[in-house]
């Protein structure tokens, strides 16, 4: 590697130095509103010096490291022509807007542009190939049929043409499921953020969060070994000494289960709002008397309340969504029941389910997935939408007040 190579490598890299002591320079502010540098002028001057210890710091260690021969045997000569090139160089580049400059940033612009439109037309493409898929499937099956009727056996389909493709056991499964998991992770996760975003010491709270961002990333896998080692067992000889029929697949393994590992998920966004609020409206509180855990009650926690809402949403989504943990938990029988005792399965373990084999794919069973996709998509939309709404009033609502 040559000199010349080195220089140009380091301008490129001071350039940035330069750049970046600028927004320093921005950065540096006094309580009277006048900045440390002071005047304009002095601008040049403090950009040379900080970008020069910059430049000299890094490039030093750099070349020693490297060993680079034409500068080693004059490491200050070298350091000094590298620093004078790359300080004049980022000088240039931030005092003079030429035509390169102003075209990169228009390819920077455009990039960015298309990576907007290439995220959109994704998302676009995938609804569009659901719908256009779901479309063949209701050509077999009608919509009365499939959205009311209450049996599910497309495995009927592969024998004769009278294949059975009602879904109200499949989302009668999914809201049992993901019901129990929100009784168990809603009060449990919020109260946990509560704790943490008032009432516990900073010790105790930079111990915990990271805690709970741990468990966030478990693997599902792991839940679903562990509703089948130990939680199920457990639930079944408490129901076998009460008298009760307990199955050994049912939807309170999966639900209790499910429950514990989105407590992570509710707790961290929640705590994140809560702390977040501003401390006016606690000091505001308290100055009118109420007391720390009224201002927590009836300020504090509904100011949060968009953001808690969200987090609930985010909870919910994931449960909806979890695929191996219910597979593992409560089986796969399409059972139309309310009994949280009883086998049941979920929209997404039956996507997955029809997805898998050598059916063809124009068959109503291959089909029927993309429906199902459709279908649950729609849920999904409709109750974001009905959350936003009720967010937004009780935004209104509080702001107004």
């Amino acid at each position: 590697m040559t000199s010349f190579q080195i220089i140009f490598v380091f301008t490129i890299a001071t350039s940035f130095f330069s750049a970046l002591a600028t927004q320093l320079r921005h950065m540096l502010w006094l309580k009277n509103g006048r900045t440390i540098i002071g005047h304009k002028k002095h601008f040049f001057l403090f950009n040379v010096i900080v970008t020069s210890l910059l430049t000299i710091f890094i490039s030093s260690n750099i070349i020693l490291l490297l060993k680079f021969e034409p500068i080693v045997r004059h490491p200050y000569i070298g350091m000094s022509l590298i620093s004078l090139v790359s300080i004049l160089s980022g000088q240039a580049f931030l005092t003079y807007k030429s035509p390169v400059r102003a075209y990169l940033e228009t390819i920077a612009k455009v990039a960015l542009l298309i990576a907007t439109l290439f995220t959109v037309l994704i998302t676009v493409g995938v609804i569009l190939s659901i719908i256009f898929e779901s479309i063949k499937f209701f050509n077999f099956v009608s919509i009365t049929e499939f959205i009311f009727g209450s049996k599910w056996s497309p495995q009927a389909s592969t024998e004769d043409t009278n294949g059975h493709f009602g879904t109200l056991p499949l989302f009668t499964g999914s809201i049992l499921i993901t019901l129990i998991a929100m009784l168990v992770a809603g009060p449990i996760g919020l109260y946990s953020a509560i704790f943490m975003a008032f009432y516990a010491p900073p010790r105790m709270r930079h111990f915990l969060k990271p805690i709970l961002e741990m468990l966030a990333g478990i693997p599902t896998v792991v839940y679903g070994f562990f509703a089948i080692i130990f939680v199920a067992p457990v639930v079944r000889k408490l129901g076998l000494s009460l008298d009760i029929d307990v199955a050994t697949e049912s939807a309170i393994v999966a639900g209790l289960v499910m429950g514990v590992m989105i407590i992570p998920f509710i707790s961290s966004l929640a705590d994140d709002v809560l702390y977040a609020q501003p401390q006016a409206l606690r000091d505001g509180s308290l100055g009118l008397g109420a007391t720390y855990d009224e201002t927590i009650r009836q300020v504090l926690i509904p100011s949060a309340f968009p953001g808690i809402a969200s987090a609930f949403l985010l909870a919910i989504s994931r449960a909806i969504g979890e695929t191996m943990l219910v597979v593992m938990a409560a089986g796969m029988s399409a059972n139309l029941t309310l009994n949280p005792l009883q086998p049941v399965t979920t929209v997404t373990v039956q996507i997955v389910s029809l997805l898998t084999g050598d059916q063809e794919f124009n068959s109503p069973k291959t089909l029927a997935a993309f429906a199902l996709g459709l279908t649950l998509f729609i849920l999904t939309f409709m109750l974001n939408f009905i959350a936003f709404k009720i967010v937004q009033n009780r935004r209104v609502k509080y702001e107004t007040h």
